[in-house]
Parts: C-alpha cells; sequence; structure tokens
C-alpha cells in the first residue's frame, strides 16, 4: 500500500478524532496565553513560535498522545516545517506515534461580505501541496466563517472551499473542508440549514474518485448532518469546538452519530507550562479520554 492509502485507512475505519495543534500567527498569543505564558515571556514574533512549537512538540510527545485515540493532528506551516526530536514534526507523527499529519493551508479570513467571511486567497497554495507530499502529510484543513443566515454569503464561502478543496485533491491529498458556523450567531440554525444544503449540491458535483472531508460547527439540531455523514463523497465528518467549553462540545458531540472531533482549544484547556511532565500528561490524558468517548 502506499503511504497515502494506508493513512486513509486509517482515517476511515479507526476509532478516535483528529486533534487540531494549528492556531497560526493571529491565535498564537492567546494560545500561548491559555498555556500560562504571558505576553511579556518573549519579544519577538520568532521568540513567540519558538514557544509554541515547544507547547505542541510537548503535547504530541506526550506518551498519553497516541494513535489509540488520536487519528490526525492538523500542523500549522510553521510547525510542519520545524523538527521534534530530530525529525520533521509530520514526519514524527507518522513514524513514531502513528497518527495522520494534515497542514492549514489557509491564509487566514477576509473581511465580513453578505454575513460571511471567505478565505484569503491562497497564491501560495501549489507550494503548500507540495511541500507538505514531501514531508509525508495526508491531507489538509482550511477555514471559512458563516455569521449571518445569508444565502449569498453562504454559498460564496462553500463554492470557495470546494474550488480549493478540488485543487487539493488534483494535487494528492484530502482536503478538510471548514465553513465554520459562528456559535455566536443569532440565525445559527438558519445558517446549517442554508450550508447544509450547499455543501450537498457540490459533493453532488464531484466525480466517483473523488471524496473530501468535513469540519463543522456542532449542530444545534442532534444528527443534522448525518445526509452529510452517509454521502458517499464524504470520508469523514468531523467537529470543531467552535468556543463551547470541553464539557459541552463534548455532550454535543456525543449526540451527533459519526461526527467526530477535531478540537483545538478544547483539547489543550488545562494545560499550563507551569505543571510537571506528569501534571501536563495527567491533565492532557483526560481531555483525551473525553474526547475520545464523545467521538466514538
Amino acid at each position: 500500500m502506499s503511504l497515502y492509502d494506508d493513512q486513509l485507512s486509517q482515517v476511515k475505519l479507526r476509532k478516535g478524532f483528529i486533534a487540531a495543534l494549528d492556531q497560526s500567527g493571529g491565535s498564537t498569543p492567546k494560545a500561548l496565553k491559555l498555556y500560562g505564558v504571558e505576553e511579556s515571556a518573549y519579544s519577538s514574533e520568532a521568540e513567540m513560535f519558538d514557544l509554541v512549537h515547544a507547547m505542541r512538540a510537548r503535547i504530541i510527545k506526550s506518551p498519553v498522545f497516541t494513535s489509540e485515540r488520536i487519528l490526525g493532528v492538523i500542523l500549522f506551516e510553521m510547525t510542519m516545517d520545524r523538527q521534534i526530536d530530530g525529525m520533521g514534526s509530520a514526519e514524527f507523527l507518522w513514524q513514531k506515534k502513528g497518527i495522520v499529519p494534515f497542514l492549514k493551508v489557509d491564509n487566514g479570513l477576509a473581511e465580513e461580505v453578505d454575513g460571511a467571511q471567505m478565505m484569503k486567497p491562497i497564491p501560495q497554495l501549489a507550494a503548500r501541496i507540495s511541500s507538505a507530499l514531501s514531508h509525508g502529510v495526508f491531507g489538509t484543513k482550511m477555514r471559512s466563517v458563516i455569521k449571518l443566515a445569508n444565502p449569498k454569503g453562504i454559498d460564496a464561502v462553500v463554492a470557495q472551499q470546494f474550488a480549493f478543496g478540488k485543487e487539493i485533491l488534483a494535487g494528492g491529498l484530502m482536503p478538510i473542508i471548514e465553513p465554520e458556523v459562528d456559535i455566536k450567531s443569532p440565525e445559527k440554525e438558519r445558517c446549517e440549514e442554508l450550508l447544509r444544503s450547499a455543501i450537498l449540491s457540490e459533493l453532488d458535483k464531484l466525480s466517483a474518485e473523488q471524496q473530501v472531508m468535513l469540519k463543522l460547527t456542532l449542530p444545534s439540531q442532534i444528527n443534522f448532518y448525518k445526509p452529510l455523514v452517509d454521502h458517499p463523497r464524504v470520508l469523514r465528518v468531523v467537529a470543531l469546538s467552535g468556543g463551547y467549553s470541553r464539557e459541552d462540545a463534548n455532550a454535543m458531540l456525543a449526540e451527533n452519530d459519526g461526527v467526530i472531533a477535531s478540537f483545538s482549544r478544547a483539547l489543550t484547556e488545562g494545560l499550563s507550562a507551569q505543571q510537571s511532565d506528569a501534571q501536563f500528561d495527567a491533565v492532557l490524558d483526560n481531555a483525551i479520554e473525553g474526547i475520545y468517548q464523545a467521538s466514538i
């Protein structure tokens, strides 16, 4: 089997969830602060990224962070380009841990138009695909945000996601399509209705050989995304925690059949730079177990 087929079968068949360790420039100070590292601890962006890499490496190297419960990890490009114990981060994940690496490929969000934020252009996409392949990465992730139930804005977000998704598929990687619905939206349920139908219409245009993954906000209505979970063009549906506490996100996730977690902040909640390795591993183990149980 090729590396891709090997990773594909793991993502498709195994039990577990996807850890999102892909906070980028804008969200890194917040992630570090939650980890107990104040902004006074670094004086440049380079130092900030060194500190966040140390945090991610500590999580990945933890003895409780294993493929028994974790299927994949989404990495920020700078993490993929760095090393853990002398190996590239993506290579370390797959070769040492048996965990499938994904790469965040977007450049962040554009200004809000029609109640939604599309992605900024990604002129580096071809180069990122090529770099990801050279590191043994399986798939990609890219995020847009929907704030209001405006069909025009939602259709634009989904069309852009699938256009990039097809480019990623053609490049030999599995795209995770992430049109996040803001949990604070006053029209969250209506957004979800419009989003589901826009996604179904794009899925139906894919060829029999094409599959994508979907990363969606936990829906207001239980099993609302079941038609997407069951769609032959969808490899997996994963959920983001989206600002819900881990407890709430796990409770909602457990009610949605066939959807697994891809949590970021909810995974690292409670971890601190000041903890001993034993304390750190215990808190991480507890977080992983709760998210794993909700995912299965």
